[in-house]
């Protein structure tokens, strides 16, 4: 079990946004938090701790720059997302991320686009592809989001989905989009699910917000489920303890 660190960039600046407020109209997202400092400042924050295989996600237009500067302060620290397909792959593999996080690309009007996947694995390589699995729950069942989002796929996480997507990727990134940024509480039921069925290495994010809600992740995910935290630490105004967080993960 390990922490896993964010930064996400929206317009060229470091955020917190509750994910599921994202939209083309600015007014509708909610913000949990914004700063002028540079995402490199966190990045080499980061480093300093060793926290290999964090995640920078642009969300929308406008955070190339900001990425690229973020991914050239630690070479192969960590993966990146937004906007990933087959074509820009190695553009930024080679400006410093680990892997490729891939969403949208892949679930194509509501289904696995085999095709893309194809693409992507060989574009990229299977060690170097991470895909985000992000998902809402609807009747018990986890249902897989894309398009920042809004969009609900037919495909769920089983242990058939993990099994066969674990195939074209080295690992898998689980936002629970119902809890994320609200700072209420892991999914545990989720991660349950997570911990039992996926054959690679997962991250889960969301809804975290104390050293308890940790442990909780630490217990249901049986030691193997990965975790970030956003808004809720305090390095980005929340109330959680960032080094305690990096202590906790170093000791698991």
């Amino acid at each position: 079990m390990e922490f896993r660190p964010c930064v996400d960039l929206h317009n060229g600046k470091v955020k917190q946004i509750v994910g599921s407020s994202l939209s083309d109209n600015s007014k509708e997202i909610i913000e949990n938090f914004s700063t002028e400092k540079s995402p490199t400042e966190f990045v080499r924050l980061y480093k300093n701790d060793d926290l290999r295989g964090g995640h920078i996600i642009k969300l929308g237009a406008g955070n190339d720059e900001a990425a690229k500067d973020a991914l050239s302060e630690w070479k192969n620290g960590f993966h990146i997302g937004g906007g990933i397909t087959d074509e820009n792959a190695k553009l930024w593999l080679d400006a410093g991320a680990s892997h490729v996080i891939a969403t949208s690309f892949v679930f194509k009007n509501g289904k696995i686009n085999l095709e893309n996947l194809r693409k992507l694995k060989k574009a990229a390589g299977k060690k170097r592809v991470v895909l985000d699995l992000s998902c809402k729950k609807r009747e018990e069942e986890y249902y897989i989001v894309t398009d920042r989002w809004q969009n609900l796929t037919d495909e769920k996480i089983t242990q058939k989905t993990l099994g066969f997507l674990s195939e074209y990727c080295d690992e898998f990134l689980v936002h629970a989009a119902d809890v994320e940024g609200k700072k209420r509480g892991a999914d545990l039921q989720l991660i349950e699910i997570l911990a039992k069925f996926s054959p690679v290495p997962v991250t889960y994010a969301g809804g975290i917000s104390s050293m308890d809600d940790v442990e909780k992740v630490r217990i249901h995910g049986q030691n193997r489920v990965n975790f970030t935290v956003g808004s809720a630490l305090d390095i980005f105004g929340g109330q959680l303890d960032y080094a305690a967080v990096v202590k906790f993960s170093k000791t698991a």
